[in-house]
């Protein structure tokens, strides 16, 4: 049975707070669940163009990729975020015409620059969102904006050192991990977030196991 798949559009476009030089693509569902992606400098900037509409001097490669599609004939159906893996998501473009339909292996960053200049559909399996979207809850963001920061959060430096990480995530009560998510939100701190709910995940696989 194919798995049932959730359509998204592109939020917008935040600076990385982990890896310098790149930013956060955050995609939303028609709901609650915001789905961050970490794209290079060049992605990014060729993504802003096209949510700006603004037209370079000369086309950028993904211009030129649009210009190949349309001259045979061809036009995007759809980008498709099939899978996620050690910490990578893939997709693949769908093109079609009147009688036949050709998939290609893309990064999603540039499979979705290319589907904002043609104004395709972008989708992902329930299964990644629910493994990667992170839950917005508007009425819980009007509470955490007003309380006190909460202690000993998550800073840089704590980022390069994993065992510290770990140690650090591993103390937190399943409480403070939800508490942390929202407010990292509430903040567009996406990557922050996602570290959290990823510690959500790995303590309810676990539970599994068990």
């Amino acid at each position: 049975m194919e798995e049932k798949k959730i359509k998204l559009r592109v939020q917008g476009l935040t600076n990385s707070q982990i890896q310098s030089g790149a930013y956060a693509l955050v995609l939303a569902e028609e709901g609650p669940r915001r789905m961050p992606v970490i794209i290079g400098m060049f992605e990014a900037q060729s993504i802003a163009i096209a949510l700006e509409s603004l037209i370079p001097p000369r086309p950028l490669t993904h211009d030129l990729f649009m210009g190949y599609i349309k001259s045979t004939g061809f036009k995007m159906k759809e980008v498709f975020i099939n899978k996620f893996d050690d910490g990578v998501f893939y997709s693949e473009i769908v093109l079609a015409d009147a009688t036949h339909e050709i998939r290609l292996d893309a990064r999603p960053s540039d499979a979705i620059a290319i589907a904002l200049r043609c104004n395709g559909n972008i989708y992902t399996t329930e299964s990644i969102m629910r493994k990667c979207g992170i839950v917005i809850d508007e009425s819980h963001f009007a509470a955490e904006k007003e309380m006190e920061p909460l202690p000993e959060e998550l800073t840089m430096e704590d980022l390069q050192d994993i065992a510290k990480l770990k140690k650090q995530l591993c103390a937190l009560k399943k409480k403070d991990l939800k508490e942390r998510i929202a407010k990292a939100v509430s903040e567009e701190n996406y990557e922050f977030a996602k570290i959290y709910k990823d510690e959500l995940l790995r303590r309810e696989e676990e539970r599994k196991k068990d």
